[in-house]
């Protein structure tokens, strides 16, 4: 689990138009920051299946909801979490209602190394994939048409975009029992 900060703006920058004269420079203007989205993301160690939603914030109530949704998610594809691993975080250290939610599910809390990013490489890697693929890929309007891509890119990533990491097949050819027929 991760989470990963995009910028929202409500024009394209100089990255998309190329003009950095001084009409464009007003987004330091104090009115025109609107801040940021925040991409919550949960990887699946083994199938590379992804959840992601979009918050604005890191709060730890933001934090456990989105952990709850995504459990909720990964069972309805049946995956049963038995660990969550993050990094080292304060809304995911010192959250109390997560750790509850945890430890009602059995689930164990594994945390990084501090400063070890790549212990939590399969989730650091999807996140640097969805910048590259969905966040700068296009040239959005806006940041609420690259918010409105999101479930369209991510419905991909996981059912048709293929993955080299296992076998160049899309994560969701290793979720076992994905129809019921081992029931």
């Amino acid at each position: 689990m991760d989470t990963a900060r995009y910028a929202r703006f409500e024009r394209p920058g100089h990255r998309v138009t190329g003009d950095r004269s001084q009409r464009s420079r007003d987004w330091m203007e104090p009115a025109t920051r609107v801040g940021y989205d925040f991409a919550h993301a949960i990887v699946d160690d083994h199938t590379r299946l992804a959840y992601v939603e979009l918050h604005s914030d890191e709060l730890a109530q933001t934090v456990t909801g989105f952990v709850v949704r995504a459990l909720e998610w990964f069972e309805g594809h049946g995956i049963t979490a038995r660990r969550l691993m993050s990094d080292n975080a304060w809304s995911y250290t010192r959250n109390r209602s997560l750790r509850e939610l945890l430890a009602a599910r059995e689930i164990k809390h594994l945390r990084t190394q501090p400063y070890r990013p790549q212990t939590n490489g399969k989730v650091e890697r999807f996140h640097q994939t969805m910048r590259r693929e969905w966040a700068y890929s296009l040239s959005y309007r806006s940041h609420h048409h690259r918010n409105q891509a999101l479930p369209h890119w991510l419905e991909h990533y996981n059912t048709r975009r293929p993955h080299s990491g296992i076998g160049n097949e899309p994560p969701i050819n290793r979720v076992h029992n994905l129809r019921g027929q081992d029931s």
